[in-house]
């Protein structure tokens, strides 16, 4: 059992997946940030056009 766990303890196989699950995660996070952010911005054109598409039909009438 000693020896068994004391392989277990140097084995690093495992690191290294979770280091790339890591790195996965933080690149997750970052591009659901920005997609959010872009979303936000688009969504703040769209009703500004609106509001000035609405200005100008109401001028014309």
């Amino acid at each position: 059992m000693k020896t068994m766990l004391k392989t277990f303890w140097k084995d690093e196989d495992g690191a290294a997946l979770v280091e790339y699950g890591v790195a996965l995660l933080v690149v997750i996070l970052v591009g659901t940030v920005a997609l959010v952010t872009v979303a936000q911005d688009t969504g703040a054109q769209f009703t500004d056009a609106a509001t000035a598409t609405q200005a100008v039909r109401a001028a014309t009438e």
